[in-house]
C-alpha cells in the first residue's frame, strides 16, 4: 500500500513545484537575499534546538525547497536533504548555488534511500511541517531517521498539530469541531504547494482536475509518539504551540517532538 501511496504522491510533487517555489520566495537568487541576511529566522521554532551546529552532520528528510538546509549550512552544518521531488531538488540547489554555499541532496523516495547511506553517524535528523501524513505506517519512517542517526543523536520534527489538522475548521475567529480524530482513512487533497501556481486561481474545476491530487493519512499524536519511541528513540521533549493569530490563542496548531537516539 504504501508503495502504490508513494508514486500517487510523488507524481503529484513533480509537476510545477519549481515554479510554485518561485511565486511564494521569489526566485533563488532573490530568495537568498532574506536567507543570507538572517540564516536563523529561516528555522522556524526547531531554531532553538539547532545549537552550536558547526561542522555537525544533519539530514533533513523530505526537505522540500531545501530553505532550511541551506540556512544550517550557512551556520557551518554539512547539510543532506533527502526528498522524492526533482522539481524540489532544482530549487533547492540553485538556492545554495545562490547563497554560496552547498548541500547535498538526494532525490529519492526516503524509505528507500541506498543502504550505503546508512552510515549512522549523523548528529542530527529532521522533518517538519506536513510530512508525516505521506507515510501507511509511520514507523518505516522513524527507523529511516534512527538508522542514519549515532548514538547520542538527536532527531527532531516540527509538524502540524493533530487537533488542527483532523479535528478542528478554523475560518477566523470560528472554530468548528468538523473532523473525526480517529479516523484512519486516506484522503485525496490538493499537493500543499498547488495554492502558490501562478494562474492556478483562474482555473475552471475541470482543468484543475488535469493536475494529481496527494493522498494523505493523517496521524494523531498518540500514534506519532509511540511510532517514534518504537525505533530506539527516547523522546526528550514534546512541546505544543499556539498559531501565532490572536484568534488561534488556546488551539494547538503546532507541535515540536525531540528525540535522542538510544
Amino acid at each position: 500500500m504504501q508503495e502504490e501511496h508513494t508514486k500517487i504522491n510523488e507524481l503529484a510533487w513533480n509537476q510545477m513545484a519549481y515554479d510554485a517555489w518561485v511565486y511564494r520566495f521569489g526566485t533563488p537568487s532573490e530568495a537568498s537575499k532574506k536567507i543570507l541576511a538572517d540564516p536563523v529566522s529561516r528555522l522556524g521554532l526547531l531554531s532553538e534546538y539547532f545549537i552550536d551546529i558547526k561542522d555537525k552532520k544533519i539530514a533533513n528528510l523530505l526537505g522540500s525547497h531545501g530553505t532550511k538546509a541551506v540556512s544550517l549550512s550557512l551556520m557551518g552544518a554539512n547539510m543532506t536533504v533527502v526528498d522524492f521531488s526533482y522539481e524540489n531538488s532544482r530549487y533547492a540547489l540553485d538556492l545554495a548555488r545562490a547563497c554560496n554555499t552547498h548541500i547535498r541532496y538526494i532525490v529519492s523516495d526516503v524509505l528507500n534511500i541506498p543502504e550505503e547511506e546508512f552510515t549512522a553517524d549523523y548528529d542530527i535528523v529532521f522533518c517538519e511541517l506536513g510530512i508525516l501524513h505521506y507515510f501507511t505506517d509511520l514507523n518505516p519512517f522513524f527507523n529511516v531517521a534512527s538508522r542514519l542517526l549515532k548514538k547520542g543523536g538527536t532527531f527532531m520534527i516540527e509538524d502540524f498539530h493533530p487537533i488542527s489538522t483532523k479535528l478542528i475548521t478554523s475560518k477566523g475567529k470560528r472554530h468548528k469541531v468538523t473532523g473525526d480524530y480517529f479516523s484512519t482513512a486516506i484522503e485525496e487533497t490538493d499537493v500543499a504547494y498547488m495554492k502558490f501556481v501562478p494562474g492556478m486561481e483562474n482555473l475552471t474545476a475541470n482543468e484543475k482536475s488535469g493536475f494529481q491530487k496527494a493522498h494523505l493519512r493523517k496521524w494523531t499524536i498518540g500514534e506519532i509518539v509511540t511510532s517514534i519511541a518504537n525505533n530506539n528513540l527516547c523522546i526528550k521533549t514534546l512541546k505544543e504551540t499556539e498559531g501565532p493569530k490572536p484568534e488561534d490563542k488556546g488551539i494547538p496548531k503546532l507541535f515540536t517532538i525531540v528525540a535522542e537516539k538510544m
